[in-house]
């Protein structure tokens, strides 16, 4: 049924332009889904309502946009005894109350054209607001880190938490597995990563060599979980998870998957058997989404870390915390939540026949040279790259 849908998003074209334009249609899809499922096929996903009684909500400012948050549990729910061993991430008995190993915002424009994937760092320091447990106790506002949450409260403490710090109205919430995420990448035939230098770690027993490899699900799953073999632990570990996110789009949009049936299904089954989502979001959504975003490229899909002004923050109790940047920080919110694209590359002045400048018309000056000028070097305040780049800063 799914890939008879997806079918019918597409118009009577040629091979060549059908590959194109399903690459166009599933690209902000594959990037929203990738920690968290194809779908919501309501028999095979387990819900959680993060957003119940909740009335103090960000108010929505560009109706149509949709902002996901995307989370990776740490459960080992799943996994073989033979997995959990090769992962080194201890038995299930040590993973007891689970945690949000990676959060992922998505914003994904109301134009179709564009979207952003910020990571947040999980040692971000918050002040968790006021919430209410399943017992009925109420919480006092207070201060700690946002991983936290997830451990305390779930899924709708973590979500009430991003609302309250970013002022972002969040649309859908989706969480998968340790065995989601490997599973798919498998569905795959793995996804190839490039790497600038070698990486041994001690603690995952990570070893690649510098260059390209094609990882399987347990090797990703090693890959983007790993942070100690650089210095820059979770830091790292998030630039490499924005790489391979980059990576998988264009693994899942290639024409090795989209026009390999066996291979598209085993990916979506995948997807779809390891995720926790929202009540309110159906596989009709999804499927009219891919359908809106047949005209996006990689190019518009722009994945950042939230702006940081200190990795060792300490206060209030809290130890080894990382601060938000109070300048930029806001600014990344601001821009998505009135739906603007973070970054844009700057037009090239236009030379006219007589060798004179027409200027931009976003140019200060406003007035034309007697020469041609070269195009400006664009400035990222945000530091943000696109999912056209591979690891290694190639493009594709």
């Amino acid at each position: 049924m799914i890939l008879e849908r997806l079918a019918r998003i597409l118009p009577r074209q040629s091979q060549r332009q059908r590959i194109v334009a399903l690459s166009s249609a599933v690209i902000v899809l594959v990037a929203t889904i990738i920690w968290g499922g194809f779908g919501a096929a309501t028999s095979q996903i387990k819900r959680v309502d993060v957003f119940k009684d909740r009335t103090e909500r960000p108010k929505v400012v560009a109706r149509t946009a949709v902002t996901y948050l995307i989370v990776g549990s740490d459960t080992r729910e799943g996994l073989t005894k033979a997995e959990i061993k090769a992962l080194k991430v201890g038995s299930t008995k040590v993973a007891a109350g689970k945690r949000s190993d990676t959060m992922l915002l998505v914003h994904i424009s109301k134009s179709r054209d564009h979207a952003t994937i910020v990571s947040i760092p999980r040692d971000t320091f918050v002040l968790v607001p006021e919430w209410t447990d399943s017992t009925g106790k109420v919480h006092p506002p207070s201060y700690s880190k946002i991983n936290s949450t997830f451990g305390r409260g779930d899924a709708p403490l973590l979500v009430q938490t991003l609302e309250s710090m970013t002022d972002l109205r969040i649309n859908h919430y989706i969480e998968v597995s340790f065995l989601g995420f490997k599973e798919m990448v498998d569905a795959l035939g793995g996804v190839e990563i490039c790497t600038r230098r070698k990486i041994n770690d001690p603690k995952s027993h990570l070893v690649l060599s510098a260059g390209t490899h094609r990882l399987d699900g347990i090797t990703a799953l090693k890959y983007v979980r790993t942070r100690y073999f650089d210095g820059m632990g979770d830091l790292g570990r998030m630039q490499r998870q924005q790489q391979f996110i980059a990576a998988m789009i264009r693994e899942a949009s290639s024409a090795g998957v989209l026009l390999n049936p066996v291979k598209l299904v085993k990916f979506i089954n995948a997807a779809l058997g390891s995720v926790t989502t929202d009540p309110g979001l159906t596989q009709d959504d999804l499927i009219t989404l891919a359908e809106q975003l047949r005209g996006i490229s990689t190019k518009k899909v722009r994945t950042l870390t939230v702006p940081l002004s200190n990795e060792n923050y300490y206060a209030h109790g809290v130890t080894a915390a990382v601060l938000w940047d109070k300048k930029l920080a806001p600014q990344l919110w601001e821009k998505l939540r009135n739906d603007e694209e973070i970054f844009t590359e700057p037009k090239p002045a236009k030379a006219k026949k007589d060798g004179t400048v027409v200027p931009d018309k976003s140019s200060k000056s406003g007035k034309g040279s007697g020469a041609a000028t070269p195009t400006p070097t664009p400035t990222d305040i945000f530091k943000s790259r696109t999912a056209e780049v591979d690891s290694c800063g190639a493009l594709r």
